[in-house]
């Protein structure tokens, strides 16, 4: 959980060069040298397991090095001392093996309990996969209330357009604002399955005591039960890559009585968003579609007039968004490019890409006409 403290020096780091920031409630502190306040019974357990471990071992430094240097002090050559052998009895030996044995089973024990309370993920209420991909988390829910919801969580444009600019203004919660976040109830114990579709990430929510790898091919798990109501920040804590920085965590811990509202909200959109992907559609519509998708998607890295930046390429005037080969793009989107830096688009749906496609085609100087059907993605999945 030390990674805690690294968020709280971040958000230092940047307010000495700007305006004053302030401590963010559920995340990093200005000056943060301790872990993050906890939100649940386990954080609270690893809050006093650290204290006790430093109190055992200050104590064991304090009282080695003070006979050290007692020694070295009282029984220097200079003051006549002269070294002699002295005998060896058995009780020294037994004394120097037994306690520091007691020393280290007297740590191991409370720190054993708290790891096997970390891994006993049985008699959930709500089970939630977390996949990593390069740069955002794929959420989805797997059993409990809410059973069904996917969603993307990506870093919200805005905070993407401020890294750009070299100038970020003064914000609490900078590079941790999402334009999803994970919800959950509170009181209510909350299984999160850990997976990634690319390189290893790894999912951390320091206020919860919660760091678990999401690696590729590999299912791990891990759990919490938030106590209390509020926002909650992360940030993966694994190096994925070279957007690592962008790819917060943000868990919104509503009431029972709210979550089964945002549970019904959520259900009524996937319900009205669900598309056939046979529907033959009209340009406008699908660019206008399209259009949100990139939003939410794309313009992060390609920006909003199609640009790009750095190593980003752009789309405006590209030979692939152009090609009346619609094939090529395709491939793009669903398989990535660029060893990576292009990542797999996939899991999102054969009309959101045949949109974002069509929108990319159809904006900027790329006025193509050219419309891409939901049908040529399914086509291109199998």
């Amino acid at each position: 959980m030390v990674s805690g403290a690294v968020l709280g020096f971040g958000a230092w780091a940047g307010a000495t060069a700007h305006a004053r920031v302030n401590d963010l409630p559920g995340g990093p502190a200005v000056n943060q040298l301790n872990f993050a306040p906890p939100a649940t019974r386990i954080a609270e357990e690893q809050h006093w397991l650290h204290w006790f471990m430093l109190v055992i071992c200050t104590v064991i430094f304090v009282l080695v090095f003070g006979v050290m240097f007692y020694s070295i002090v009282k029984h220097r050559k200079s003051v006549g001392h002269k070294a002699q052998e002295l005998p060896e009895p058995i009780w020294v030996e037994l004394g120097w093996t037994i306690v520091p044995l007691l020393i280290v089973i007297g740590m191991a024990l409370p720190a054993t309990k708290v790891l096997v309370a970390q891994k006993d993920t049985t008699a959930s209420d709500i089970t939630i996969k977390a996949t990593g991909m390069q740069w955002k988390w794929g959420y989805d829910y797997l059993k409990g209330e809410g059973e069904g919801i996917g969603f993307l969580s990506t870093l919200d444009v805005t905070h993407r357009e401020m890294s750009n600019s070299g100038k970020p203004a003064p914000t609490d919660d900078y590079l941790l604002k999402v334009d999803n976040p994970l919800v959950v109830p509170v009181g209510k114990k909350i299984r999160v399955i850990t997976t990634a579709n690319d390189v290893i990430h790894a999912w951390m929510v320091p206020a919860f005591g919660v760091k678990q790898d999401a690696i590729p091919g590999f299912v791990r798990d891990t759990w919490f039960r938030a106590e209390k109501t509020g926002d909650f920040y992360g940030q993966c804590a694994e190096l994925c890559g070279k957007e690592h920085a962008y790819m917060p965590i943000h868990v919104k811990v509503l009431s029972a009585e709210d979550y089964s509202a945002w549970v019904d909200g959520e259900k009524k959109k996937m319900a009205a968003a669900a598309d056939d992907p046979n529907k033959v559609w009209v340009l406008s519509d699908l660019v206008k579609r399209g259009e949100s998708v990139y939003a939410a998607n794309c313009a992060a890295c390609h920006q909003a007039n199609g640009k790009g930046a750095g190593p980003i390429k752009p789309l405006d005037g590209s030979a692939i968004v152009t090609d009346t080969d619609h094939a090529k793009m395709i491939q793009v989107l669903l398989h990535g490019a660029a060893g990576g830096a292009m990542p797999s688009w996939k899991q999102l749906s054969d009309t959101e890409l045949a949109a974002v496609m069509t929108y990319a085609k159809n904006s900027w100087s790329n006025q193509t006409e050219q419309i891409v059907q939901p049908a040529e993605v399914v086509a291109a999945r199998q």
